[in-house]
């Protein structure tokens, strides 16, 4: 386990910025912390990440001059006090915390440790969804951690209105506490599109149409839909689903497959670091979420050029699309509706210079300018009467 500041630290640097997050696997929200930190460092900010878990596929896309320090905590509760120590003896400019509920009991180390840096919260999920649709909170829980915790904060980042709105209303927050910047996910990639040969190594060869869709096998992502929804094409087709990704789904989704005659049309590769040479070789990018924070996929497909259908999920991919303007948006789990949609992208023409123009919206460069002029401007006063109400819990 380390903890203590590397020894590596610049001896001087324009700030110093610790991101906390659980570990850095896969995901989203872990990967856009990545791209942030990568270009922090470029600039000449010193930038660590602590982990609960030193753990996931993506510490290997890290600049070597980020520092990744271990908790090794097996559940959040776990870190508190470890955290609380070590942020006292390092006293970073500035904490970045994603993900609740670990964004809460980072406020509780932040108030052990001297309150010593500013620390902004960061939520990527919508949590009515995620949390109380899913059953795994209570709903007091849940609203009254975020109520009693968020408003100490220097600051409180989502990544999408739709987020926003949502944490305002369980957290009884003030909106003008909350600030929105969306996610980093466009990369500056090349949308040139891959080689014939690289196509069908990837997708195999005989396919007119390559489909794509990548994320967790997940009930969240409800890709059951999306299958039944391909399965609905129309056969004269000739069209291949990839869908790029691991999960707890996977059994379920595979005896789908299996079940509707699509095992030779259906592929689950399973999770890729780099699925940009899936992106650049497919003709249309499907999302079928039941909910997103924001929808980091979609922008990577944009920035390829690559078409998009999606359905209109809280929250995100509405934002991104502005309301069908870049993509076609249909009702949530209506696999009609989908294959209707993907087959009408498929048929239709495409701007794809008006597609990739708005991903550069999404830019880490772009989103990068916002996150410094939040994170070293905003000042964050805290709350005093906030700060009574979670003393008179103790």
């Amino acid at each position: 386990m380390q903890l203590h500041p590397s020894d590596s630290t610049p001896a001087q640097s324009k700030g110093s910025i610790s991101i906390i997050l659980p570990h850095l696997g896969g995901g989203g929200a872990e990967r856009l912390h990545v791209y942030l930190a990568n270009d922090w460092i470029e600039r000449g900010y010193c930038v660590e990440f602590i982990l609960l878990s030193r753990s996931g596929e993506l510490i290997e896309l890290l600049r070597p001059e980020i520092t990744v320090t271990d908790l090794a905590a097996e559940r959040i509760r776990d870190a508190i006090t470890k955290l609380a120590s070590y942020l006292g003896k390092t006293r970073p400019d500035v904490i970045l915390c994603a993900m609740w509920p670990l964004t809460s009991a980072v406020v509780v180390s932040w108030l052990l440790s001297g309150r010593r840096s500013s620390l902004f919260l960061s939520d990527h999920e919508h949590l009515s969804h995620s949390y109380l649709g899913q059953n795994r909170v209570r709903p007091g829980y849940l609203k009254n951690l975020i109520r009693f915790t968020y408003p100490l904060a220097s600051g409180v980042i989502t990544v999408s209105q739709g987020v926003k709105d949502d944490l305002c209303r369980l957290g009884n927050l003030s909106e003008k506490r909350v600030k929105v910047i969306y996610n980093p996910a466009a990369t500056g990639i090349s949308p040139v599109r891959e080689s014939s040969d690289t196509s069908d190594r990837l997708w195999g060869k005989g396919f007119t149409f390559h489909l794509l869709a990548v994320g967790r096998l997940s009930v969240q992502k409800d890709f059951r839909t999306l299958i039944k929804a391909f399965s609905l094409l129309p056969k004269s087709l000739n069209a291949k689903l990839v869908i790029l990704g691991e999960g707890s789904s996977r059994n379920e989704l595979e005896e789908l497959v299996t079940q509707l005659g699509l095992t030779e049309r259906v592929a689950l590769p399973g999770f890729v670091v780099d699925p940009y040479p899936f992106f650049r070789s497919a003709d249309l990018f499907v999302l079928s979420s039941e909910w997103e924070g924001f929808g980091n996929v979609i922008v990577e497909a944009l920035e390829c050029a690559l078409p998009v259908v999606s359905t209109d999920c809280p929250s995100g991919p509405s934002e991104i699309l502005e309301d069908g303007r870049y993509g076609r948006l249909v009702p949530v789990g209506d696999a009609a509706a989908l294959a209707s949609a993907m087959a009408l992208s498929l048929s239709a023409s495409h701007d794809r210079e008006l597609l990739m123009n708005r991903a550069k919206d999404f830019s880490v460069q772009k989103i990068s300018d916002e996150y410094l002029a939040y994170l070293f401007h905003k000042g964050g006063l805290i709350d005093s009467r906030s700060y009574k109400k979670l003393s008179d819990l103790r």
